[in-house]
């Protein structure tokens, strides 16, 4: 299940945000890519040793963990240290598949069930830069305001198409959840917006108790503490 997420950062943030960004040296990508992926990697990365790196990262994990859409739909249960990407004319990062066990690392390996991109630069900024997948459904090409996040499953095929005119800079991370199959996710994603919507609207309903019921019993059953 595929997610796209409006307005993950405020203005405010996303000005702060790319203001330290832009104080922040880059270097090669392909230093994190893995073997086979990078020989068809080609961007810039954040410095490692960048000074606002770890303020940056503080900042996108404390909007994401804020929002309720996102925690719906990730239910996350660990973070991987995110990647800021850069790219200029020319680059782009061809047909991959992420890792599936992650070396950044917060207290431990992550198991990456999820994949996301934090977009920053304005469309009409670049031209190209769109991430691009593929899935049973066809090929799918994603270009978002600044500000918003696309979600998807970690398991899915996918790339950067090259960058023809400007620059495209992202926030790139990874997500391992509370419930590692994606059908299961689904039903629950669903099955939450039904509880909320009960509720909200019809809070003294009995349906809004067994719908509270029923997500919760789900949780229990599915979910890997």
């Amino acid at each position: 299940m595929i997610h796209q997420i409006p307005d993950v950062l405020t203005p405010e943030q996303l000005t702060k945000l790319r203001a330290l960004i832009d104080e922040s040296p880059f270097e090669g990508g392909e230093r994190t890519a893995g073997y086979r992926a990078r020989r068809v990697k080609d961007n810039l990365q954040m410095a490692p040793d960048a000074e606002y790196l770890d303020a940056i990262q503080k900042m996108v994990f404390q909007a994401l963990v804020s929002n309720l859409a996102f925690r719906a739909a990730a239910m996350p249960r660990k973070f991987v240290l995110p990647m800021v990407s850069r790219y200029k004319p020319g680059m782009a990062y061809g047909a991959h598949i992420d890792n599936a066990i992650m070396g950044q690392r917060m207290g431990g390996l992550e198991r990456s069930d999820l994949s996301y991109t934090l977009f920053l630069t304005d469309p009409a900024d670049y031209d190209g830069g769109e991430l691009t997948l593929w899935s049973p459904y066809g090929e799918q090409r994603i270009k978002l305001q600044p500000g918003s996040l696309f979600l998807y499953p970690s398991t899915m095929l996918h790339m950067v198409s090259p960058v023809t005119r400007g620059e495209r800079i992202a926030v790139v991370g990874w997500v391992e959840s509370i419930v590692r199959d994606e059908s299961k996710r689904e039903i629950l994603f669903d099955l939450n917006r039904v509880k909320t919507y009960l509720v909200d609207n019809h809070p003294d309903a009995p349906e809004a108790d067994l719908a509270l019921k029923a997500y919760g019993n789900l949780m229990r059953k599915w979910a890997d503490t």
